[in-house]
């Protein structure tokens, strides 16, 4: 894993607090974060509600505006597998509709190869070959987060960001979620930055992570070594926690 995929550096994010007029004041919401992430590398985002994870990823991805400090994307624009698969297929229509609209908008292809290139994902997130024809509702939970993770996979990203994307399933079905991963890595090649408050799940899946509290990275490092020998309480917290 030598070639950069992200490069973020001295990353400081300021939010209006809701509800509040214009001219009030901008709050800070992420201290000086930096690090860096490699092709084919999971790097895990650890922490408890409101340390900084999500503002983190929505930062990467371009939807903050009042930030200082770089992040640079060396590969596809990336894209993002959210907590709730249900919010994010429209319930009104077929997987393969779902699958095929991102290619409908940019123009890419002719129908018959978008066909193909949908039932090709479909294969790929290990779902039966009838989804195609299925509407959102008719599949598990674990389904739809497949078909989710199909959504970024269909237009060939570097970077899949996913955001709590299996805390919401059980164990069972986390379990071979965190298999796909892998084996999307594997063969694809993929780079994913992992957001989690369970260090157990970032263990499993996670090469290296990042704990941060209150909006600053208070540690890093390889997972075995955050595991096995934590640096910080805070780390040490969110372990126990965990058990």
């Amino acid at each position: 894993m030598s070639d950069k995929v992200l490069e973020v550096r001295d990353l400081n994010v300021w939010y209006r607090p809701s509800g509040t007029i214009r001219r009030s004041k901008m709050v800070q919401v992420l201290h000086d974060v930096s690090f860096d992430l490699y092709r084919g590398e999971i790097l895990g985002v650890v922490g408890e509600s409101g340390s900084g994870k999500s503002t983190l990823a929505k930062t990467i991805l371009g939807m903050v505006p009042d930030y200082t400090g770089t992040y640079t994307h060396y590969t596809k624009r990336p894209q993002m597998v959210f907590q709730d698969p249900s919010s994010s297929l429209n319930p009104g229509r077929t997987v393969g509709w779902i699958l095929e609209e991102p290619l409908r908008i940019y123009g890419k292809y002719d129908e018959a190869e978008r066909v193909r290139r949908v039932k090709d994902i479909i294969d790929r997130v290990e779902l039966p070959a009838e989804c195609y024809d299925m509407y959102p509702r008719e599949l598990s939970g674990g389904q739809r987060q497949r078909v989710c993770i199909g959504m970024a996979l269909i237009q060939r990203p570097g970077l899949i960001i996913a955001d709590e994307a299996v805390s919401a399933l059980d164990v069972t079905i986390q379990a071979q979620i965190l298999k796909l991963i892998h084996k999307l890595r594997r063969e694809l090649g993929i780079s994913y930055i992992f957001i989690s408050h369970d260090l157990n799940v970032v263990y499993q899946l996670c090469d290296r992570a990042i704990v941060m509290k209150d909006g600053r990275i208070v540690e890093q490092g390889d997972v075995e070594e955050l595991y096995e020998n934590p640096k910080e309480e805070y780390t040490r917290a969110l372990l126990a926690a965990a058990q």
